[in-house]
C-alpha cells in the first residue's frame, strides 16, 4: 500500500509537466486561431 501512495506522490510533478506540455501549445493555438478569425470576419 505504501509503495504506491509514494509512486502516486511522485508521478504528480511529472503529470503537472506533461500538462503543461500540453495545455501550452493548445492555448496558443487557440488563441492564434481566434486572432486570425477576428481579422478575417471582423
Amino acid at each position: 500500500m505504501t509503495t504506491q501512495a509514494a509512486e502516486k506522490a511522485s508521478n504528480k510533478p511529472l503529470m503537472a509537466i506533461f500538462w503543461l506540455y500540453v495545455l501550452v501549445p493548445l492555448a496558443w493555438g487557440v488563441t492564434n486561431t481566434l486572432t486570425q478569425a477576428m481579422k478575417l470576419f471582423g
